[in-house]
């Protein structure tokens, strides 16, 4: 049997996981019985726990129940372990849908991070590497990200035309234009990119939210231009949106069927 320590922790620990499945909350006494703690005990831990803001405790009731920081650890879950295994197995679906390149990408700053890729079936395809950087307004997935921000984060990332690298001669190059597709972006619900981060691929992609609501993630699909057009960006448009509620509702994001 494995040996018990850290007894204080145990039994906060105990009290958090009690009130996991309690909406309403409850009274020091009724977590009192619950555990079978000592009251003086259970009122140590709580205020503890409150100070912390691991719980919070009603004024008018006196009811216990989980509180922000106990939610943040949560999503900390979800966004280390869980956002690049949902992420493939979503992605996953949709390069079977399309057969082009997908991919998952997390923002760092001005840059988007590859997290997941999913190779084409075709023999031409897109090189890029899961750990891989690009700058976000340069790319689809990473102005879907960008779009998710609020506007005074946005000014701070880029602040003036000069923060805004290019990679191509297509690349954004003023803040005019970026603040014009994100707007866009947010109204839209979806991003494009054609040859901005690279000469020969053009690119759609979509955010994707937690359950908290929060901009997680941006799903992609990339296409090199010769197998580009109109009637294709539709179809991908599509996939793209579908892709990332998935994984939105994978992540236990509430979305509208």
């Amino acid at each position: 049997m494995a040996r018990l320590t850290a007894p204080a922790l145990r039994r906060g620990l105990d009290i958090l996981e009690l009130l996991v499945d309690q909406d309403e909350g409850l009274r020091v006494p009724e977590i009192t019985q619950h555990l079978g703690l000592p009251r003086a005990t259970t009122h140590e831990l709580v205020n503890t726990l409150a100070d912390r803001g691991y719980v919070t405790v009603s004024k008018e009731t006196g009811r216990v129940a989980i509180g922000l920081n106990a939610l943040r650890l949560g999503a900390g879950y979800e966004r280390g372990l869980d956002l690049a295994t949902v992420g493939r197995e979503c992605a996953g679906e949709v390069a079977r849908a399309c057969g082009e390149t997908v991919q998952v990408v997390v923002r760092d700053g001005r840059f988007a991070v590859f997290i997941v890729r999913i190779d084409s079936k075709y023999s031409v395809r897109l090189v890029s590497q899961v750990g891989s950087r690009l700058l976000a307004s340069c790319t689809a997935g990473g102005k879907a990200l960008l779009s998710a921000l609020p506007a005074q984060e946005l000014d701070e990332l880029f602040p003036n035309d000069k923060a805004l690298q290019q990679m191509t001669s297509n690349s954004i190059s003023t803040r005019k234009r970026l603040l014009a597709e994100v707007e866009e972006a947010r109204e839209r619900g979806w991003t494009e990119e054609y040859c901005e981060s690279n000469d020969h691929a053009a690119c759609v992609a979509a955010p994707v939210y937690d359950r908290l609501g929060n901009c997680v993630a941006a799903m992609s699909i990339s296409v090199p231009t010769p197998r580009w057009g109109d009637a294709e960006k539709e179809h991908y448009v599509e996939l793209v949106l579908d892709g990332a509620r998935a994984m939105a509702q994978r992540l236990g994001a509430s979305v509208p069927s």
